[in-house]
């Protein structure tokens, strides 16, 4: 599959079959992945948490409302802080959220091409996440995505509803 196909075939998995894990060798292709990912000047300001045991699933699950979430075998989140992360001097733009997003990004895109269904999640509860996870005083989190094989009986949706190239790119 080209990369070209791989992005025109991703999307959102919202049908896990929960006994079936993956296999740790697909999961640290997955982190590699983002470990590859750029970010500004290289900083690498992440970390990145992979819930697999069944004590870490409970504590994390209820941090979001889904219930195909809960059949996932492991949930992702990509950790930081904007003490890490580079900042812009013009205006103190800080890159933390834009880092993080790239990483998760590239781990989503990779869960793709290894078969393994992933869904964004920004709408996650960060008073349940937050403690769940462990995290210190100035550590965040912007996205999670379960990490699973769809159901057997999955069918994909197909081609995505995007809008034309024409209305959001152009020759300038």
């Amino acid at each position: 599959m080209s990369f070209y196909e791989l992005i025109e075939g991703r999307e959102s998995i919202r049908n896990f079959d929960p006994t079936r894990p993956v296999p740790n060798e697909v999961l640290l292709r997955i982190l590699n992945a983002g470990r590859l990912a750029p970010s500004a000047c290289n900083l690498q300001p992440w970390s990145f948490l992979l819930v697999t045991s069944p004590e870490m699933l409970d504590k994390v699950r209820p941090c979001y409302r889904g219930a195909w979430f809960h059949d996932a075998p492991h949930i992702l989140a990509v950790k930081g802080s904007r003490k890490a992360a580079w900042n812009r001097r013009w205006d103190g733009y800080n890159s933390l959220e834009t880092d993080l997003t790239i990483a998760m990004d590239h781990m989503i895109l990779a869960a793709e091409s290894e078969g393994v269904g992933t869904c964004w999640i920004a709408a996650f509860d960060p008073k349940i996440l937050y403690p769940a996870l462990g995290l210190k005083e100035g550590e965040e989190i912007f996205a999670i995505t379960p990490l699973g094989y769809p159901r057997h009986d999955f069918i994909k949706a197909g081609r995505k509803s995007r809008k034309p190239l024409g209305e959001v790119a152009r020759f300038i």
